[in-house]
């Protein structure tokens, strides 16, 4: 099997089991960890959704001026784990990989998909930065409710997705006995291979 159908084996499989865990009623199938890392290697973690999977990776959608954004910009390696407790004797999906803000036009397109008290939050919500209290918040809901009344919310310049690009990706089935199955795919030198590892 050439390198590309590893990695195009790797994603379907990972479709496949999305689509399945949400069948099985996983309440949040596309929540995962997102792992960071800032300039001194010191590690943080945070739920996102995930909102594609596809050939150029796996995307999501966040404040370019989050402090996970700042983050990426100072080491642009993360780190995804989703786990689907629902499903089978759960399963676990790893993923690492490098970094790339998703073009505007897909953001924009994204963007304009959501509902409009999410599109008003991007605007109000000064990511990560200090709230005194939930006034403060709730007047600049009020804010842009006013700004944008009667027509269509844009995306906020400092809004929009990232894309992991995957070099690995770990399918983890469990098993009786903590016996699990791993299977691990992994690119090097521009090569995709795969291997299963102990539990």
């Amino acid at each position: 099997m050439v390198a590309k159908e590893l990695y195009q084996q790797a994603l379907s499989a990972f479709r496949d089991l999305l689509d399945e865990a949400t069948r099985a009623g996983e309440p949040e199938p596309t929540a995962m960890t997102l792992a960071t890392a800032d300039a001194n290697g010191r590690v943080s973690a945070r739920i996102v959704l995930l909102k594609a999977a596809d050939e150029d990776g796996f995307t999501f959608y966040t404040n370019y001026e989050s402090a996970k954004a700042h983050e990426l910009s100072a080491r642009n390696n993360a780190a995804l784990c989703i786990l689907w407790k629902t499903l089978r004797d759960k399963v676990q999906v790893r993923v690492e990989g490098v970094i790339e803000k998703a073009g505007a036009d897909e953001s924009d397109a994204y963007f304009a998909s959501r509902a409009r008290e999410s599109q008003i939050g991007a605007w109000a919500s000064l990511q990560s930065q200090t709230l005194n209290d939930r006034a403060e918040l709730d007047a600049r809901i009020a804010e842009y409710e006013r700004k944008f009344a009667g027509v269509p919310v844009p995306r906020p310049p400092y809004w929009g997705g990232y894309r992991l690009v995957p070099d690995m990706i770990e399918l983890w089935f469990g098993q009786r006995h903590r016996l699990h199955e791993r299977v691990r795919y992994e690119l090097a030198a521009g090569t995709w291979s795969k291997r299963m590892l102990y539990p």
